[in-house]
């Protein structure tokens, strides 16, 4: 197994332990949880550009590396939910988008058909991964010290908003693109 691929399977790994993590009730569990969701999310931005520079791409990292993706995200939009930390209804239209944009992917791929992601895709992605570490670290001050706590649920809730509105455009985009390139009659 190569070191993308290494990454990949660390990143999915990880993501258990990040739940586990942030939704027990140990000492500083939101800047632990901030910690190894930032790890996690070192290895989503290194290995896809270390198999594209060391030519490592193969079908496995290719199936692999979304899937590791969602999973970390998907954690983190579960365990805000849990926590009180965010409504469902932007997390049910985030994950609405990535079955979508999955199911397309599976469907395009079967045709030999590759839909590169749109920048809306890779703005919505950066921005919840970074929207998710702020998030966390928040909840550390807001535990710890009470700091800006009677504005935390509020504005978590704009920043996951925010993320599930990016998700909406970049899936209907993602959408027209597989509109015009996948035959839907097969």
């Amino acid at each position: 197994m190569n070191t993308p691929n290494k990454l990949t399977v660390a990143r999915v790994i990880i993501t258990p332990l990040f739940m586990l993590a942030l939704l027990t009730s140990i000492p500083h569990r939101f800047i632990i949880s901030a910690v190894i969701f930032s790890v996690a999310a070192i290895t989503d931005a290194i290995d896809g550009k270390l198999a594209r520079k060391n030519n490592q791409i193969t079908t496995f990292g290719k199936f692999l590396d979304p899937v590791a993706d969602k999973m970390l995200t998907t954690a983190a939009l579960l365990a805000f939910i849990q926590e009180g930390i965010c409504g469902a209804w932007p997390v049910f239209i985030i994950l609405t988008r990535e079955f979508i944009v999955t199911s397309m992917r599976l469907i395009s791929a079967s045709q030999n058909i590759v839909i590169p992601a749109n920048i809306f895709g890779k703005i919505k992605t950066a921005t919840q991964m970074a929207f998710t570490i702020l998030i966390l670290v928040w909840g550390e001050f807001v535990e710890t010290f009470g700091f800006l706590a009677n504005n935390f649920k509020f504005l978590t809730n704009i920043m996951i908003w925010i993320t599930a509105i990016l998700a909406a455009v970049s899936g209907i985009i993602y959408l027209i693109q597989a509109k015009k390139t996948i035959d839907f009659s097969k």
